[in-house]
């Protein structure tokens, strides 16, 4: 422990509120963005993408499931790999269960990626997963939206499948592309790491110097008691 950051309560106090302004200025700027993000322009989905599930074929009107938002969650799986990716599994973990919420709220949430659907349902049993996930193998529906950039699958980049989400909007039986957002912008969807965050170690091990190595959830060893 680094004695130097041991104060009194009344110093601590100060420091506290400090950060507090900080805090709430970044909020208000959060909020301002996020209406922001709301006036984006749409645009209209003309392409009929159809994609593969467990229960069959869905154009991407039927994954709104009669509601008038969709949120797609790009899952970074090519059809080619054994099993999914690990920081990606991580980050499902972290909505499994919070999107249960989203019906009430008249959004439906699904998740799309390349790999064949007997992949999938696979890597959903081994990972207890609920979540509506489909794929779009022999469409342009990864390309179309910046996450395939293998250019053997009709992408523009360097080999590789990126994370991503969509939003999309229906209005009767019109689709349109309200946002999409990549990489670290995924970020506010991570809960654990949120959480760290709260912590004086962050999101680093016990040592403070290198990051946690991410597993599957049932990739870790058995929970042990800590001395």
């Amino acid at each position: 422990m680094d004695t130097r950051r041991v104060v009194s309560r009344a110093g601590w106090l100060v420091a506290r509120k400090a950060l507090l302004a900080r805090e709430k200025d970044l909020a208000r700027q959060r909020d301002a963005l996020s209406a922001e993000r709301r006036k984006l322009p749409m645009v209209r989905i003309e392409k009929e993408y159809v994609f593969e599930g467990g229960n069959g074929r869905a154009s991407l009107r039927d994954l709104f499931e009669g509601r008038r938002r969709l949120i797609v969650y790009h899952f970074p799986f090519d059809p080619a790999w054994d099993g999914d990716c690990g920081s990606c599994s991580h980050l499902a973990d972290s909505f499994a269960g919070g999107i249960v919420h989203l019906p009430t709220r008249d959004t439906s949430f699904a998740a799309v990626c390349r790999a064949p659907i007997a992949k999938i349902e696979s890597c959903k049993r081994r990972m207890g997963w609920t979540f509506t996930w489909l794929s779009s193998l022999g469409s342009d529906f990864n390309d179309d939206f910046r996450v395939t950039l293998d250019e053997a699958a009709g992408g523009t980049g360097t080999n590789g499948e990126l994370p991503g989400l969509s939003v999309f909007l229906r209005d009767g039986d019109d689709v349109f592309h309200t946002y999409s957002t990549y990489q670290r912008a995924l970020d506010v969807l991570l809960g654990t790491y949120n959480s760290l965050d709260l912590t004086p170690l962050g999101r680093s091990k016990e040592d403070g110097r290198t990051l946690a190595p991410l597993r599957r959830n049932d990739r870790y060893p058995p929970r042990q008691a800590r001395r």
